[in-house]
């Protein structure tokens, strides 16, 4: 039987003292180099012998992070052992390239002895599929191991012979990755949108950098979360309740700029949201105060999808 539960992602670098004693003041560093008088190496000095409390730097560099000045965070890297994804896996992971380098256990180097190291998805494994499809597909499988083995024996390079392999071969990884980077990668692959493999992935990932730090780890969450709405096109019916749709926090705001609060055609906005509006009491025209609701002008740029090309 093929290995199905082997996925695993280990934090091999940098190790927990290390990030605890240096990985805070190096962004903070960076951060108050950009707003400060002071040479670089005293701004370090004082950050790394703890003269600014620990406190004090995660406050700076938390307001530096969500004000999206995200090259400070790039002075930071964590280095991942991922060994038992899949094929399937690793041509989503290596989509990301900016701020990421990919070292992959080669098939053309590699003669695969081994018979069973593919994986199964569950929807195939556990679910109630007619006409035995679960084990025609395992014996589709296993009949293209048999194969590479029988072309191996026959001399024909592995580099060819690896032609027969299917997307459900597994292989092992190792990635480097800056901070900013693995932001934006866990904010596309922790989403319920995401492909369930990698999902599961970037939630062990996510696990490692809580486990070295809970300050850097609370940073990776799905997009949606730093966003405040949802913006995938395929969530419009709104099944992940996570936050609103964009399409929704539009209606609303359009609904509010003509202080016209009535359902749309989209999705309705109860009476208890929090997105909807208040109407507040104001001055008009320097006489008593009356109820209606403040103006607020649009903003000019509309979002786009995000990350289409890394997600596939």
């Amino acid at each position: 039987m093929p290995a199905s539960s082997t996925l695993s992602a280990k934090l091999i670098f940098p190790t927990k003292e290390i990030v605890e004693e240096y990985y805070l003041p190096i962004i903070y560093t960076a951060c108050r180099t950009c707003y400060s008088e002071q040479v670089p190496d005293q701004i370090w000095d004082r950050a790394v012998s703890r003269a600014v409390a620990d406190e004090k730097q995660q406050s700076l560099v938390r307001k530096v992070m969500e004000s999206g000045h995200g090259s400070t965070i790039e002075h930071v890297n964590f280095t991942f052992a991922i060994s038992g994804v899949t094929r399937t896996l690793s041509h989503q992971l290596v989509r990301h390239r900016a701020g990421t380098a990919f070292d992959q256990q080669s098939q053309r180097y590699v003669s695969f002895k081994q018979r069973d190291n593919y994986t199964i998805p569950a929807s195939i494994a556990n679910g109630d599929l007619p006409d035995d499809l679960a084990g025609r597909f395992q014996a589709a499988v296993d009949e293209n191991m048999d194969l590479y083995g029988q072309l191996l024996q026959a001399e024909v390079p592995a580099e060819d012979a690896r032609f027969i392999f299917p997307n459900a071969m597994q292989t092992n990884l190792i990635m480097t990755v800056n901070l900013r980077q693995l932001i934006h990668m866990s904010g596309l692959r922790l989403c319920t949108m995401a492909q369930w493999e990698i999902r599961q992935l970037f939630k062990q990932i996510r696990h490692e950098i809580f486990r070295v730090s809970p300050f850097f780890g609370s940073f990776l969450a799905p997009k949606c979360v730093p966003l405040g709405y949802c913006d995938e096109m395929g969530n419009r019916d709104e099944h992940c309740r996570i936050r609103p749709h964009r399409d929704t926090v539009m209606a609303v705001w359009e609904a509010y700029r003509s202080g016209d609060l009535a359902e749309t055609d989209g999705p309705i906005v109860p009476e208890t949201s929090p997105f909807r509006p208040r109407k507040r009491r104001v001055p008009v025209d320097g006489g008593e105060p009356e109820t209606m609701p403040i103006a607020i002008e649009a903003p000019e740029a509309a979002v786009g999808q995000a990350g289409g090309s890394d997600r596939v």
